[in-house]
């Protein structure tokens, strides 16, 4: 009966770990699948396959490119950096490749990319993996850090913006959050609530890694790397470096169509900050929260529901082939490398 017990509770907790990992993958497949059926129900697609052949401006399109190849690039070099004061010293390919492949697999299954890169490294440069993660966590301090001061700036620089827009149009604060129907609000608050839950689980999740001792002082080490590297400056640099190039790589696209060319650089940067925002929440690329974010900041600055939401479509559709097709690129790339040797112990 005790074996029978024991066999029984072995194979409840199994399930459930099977289970946890399907919702894992199929609730932020869902979620951002029903907000794109919702945005884009009763859509006229002739009108989509009219823009993209038609309309569209390739060309401003493939200029945009360089940027989000060289964004990631620039993330890997910056990661290498991190890692140099710990004793490590991986290769620019496998950081970058890494990184590459990261962003590809984050399509399928949200966030599993920030650990499948510290596997990357690991198993072909042999870097510790905790302490690649400790230095992912730094990564990610910095970005938060940098879009906050992104978003400061964005709220200050367009307040006087949105107050001569109000006197102008004569519209109120409730006119404008009215033009927001009961789903769009539904969609903003179940955003909110995700990205709550998603910051409630990392803290829970740390938590209970840190219980163990070695996982701790790896991460530990590899948050306070940041005060060894080799240059700060060039630290820095990289880092607005990275977030230059994811700029520019959405802003170009904004020459890519007739009735988003005409717009500031101003509304491309609250667009920016606003969708950088979105993509928190955990669906593949930020698909369906990213959409909602970008179409309603365009609308606001005058641009018509059914081209902002053409807009979206297509520029992220397009956006993230190019992450896709990093991300068999890299993984070519890494099967033809040959892993370093293990270190003596």
């Amino acid at each position: 009966m005790v074996c029978i017990t024991f066999a029984g509770t072995k194979v409840q907790h199994y399930s459930e770990k099977v289970l946890n990992k399907i919702l894992k993958i199929a609730l932020p497949l869902i979620f951002g699948a029903a907000i794109l059926w919702w945005m884009y129900r009763g859509f006229d697609w002739q009108t989509l396959h009219g823009t993209l052949v038609d309309e569209m401006s390739w060309t401003w399109m493939l200029l945009s490119f360089p940027f989000g190849i060289l964004a990631q690039v620039f993330r890997g070099i910056r990661w290498r950096q991190v890692l140099q004061p710990m004793g490590e010293n991986p290769r620019i390919s496998t950081c970058v490749n890494a990184v590459f492949l990261s962003y590809a697999s984050s399509l399928v299954i949200p966030r599993v990319g920030e650990v499948l890169r510290c596997g990357v490294l690991k198993r072909y440069d042999g870097i510790g993996f905790t302490r690649g993660v400790g230095t992912v966590v730094t990564e990610r301090v910095i970005d938060m850090v940098i879009i906050a001061i992104l978003s400061l700036f964005v709220v200050v620089a367009q307040l006087p913006v949105f107050f001569n827009f109000v006197r102008e149009t004569g519209l109120s604060l409730s006119s404008l959050t009215g033009r927001f129907t009961t789903v769009g609000w539904a969609v903003t608050v179940t955003c909110v609530i995700f990205i709550l839950a998603m910051g409630f689980w990392l803290i829970r999740r740390a938590r209970i890694l840190s219980r163990t001792r070695d996982f701790l002082q790896d991460l530990i080490s590899g948050l306070l790397s940041i005060r060894k590297v080799a240059s700060i400056w060039l630290f820095l640099i990289y880092s607005l470096a990275i977030w230059v190039c994811y700029f520019l790589h959405f802003y170009l696209t904004f020459f890519c169509f007739e009735f988003t060319e005409s717009l500031s650089i101003n509304v491309a940067v609250v667009a920016f900050v606003v969708g950088t925002f979105a993509v928190i929440v955990p669906t593949p690329n930020g698909a369906g929260p990213w959409h909602f974010a970008v179409k309603t900041v365009l609308m606001l600055y005058g641009v018509k529901g059914s081209e902002a939401a053409i807009f979206a479509l297509l520029v992220h559709s397009i956006q993230t082939l190019l992450v896709a097709a990093l991300g068999v690129y890299s993984a070519a790339a890494l099967g033809l490398t040959k892993p370093l040797p293990a270190k003596p112990v």
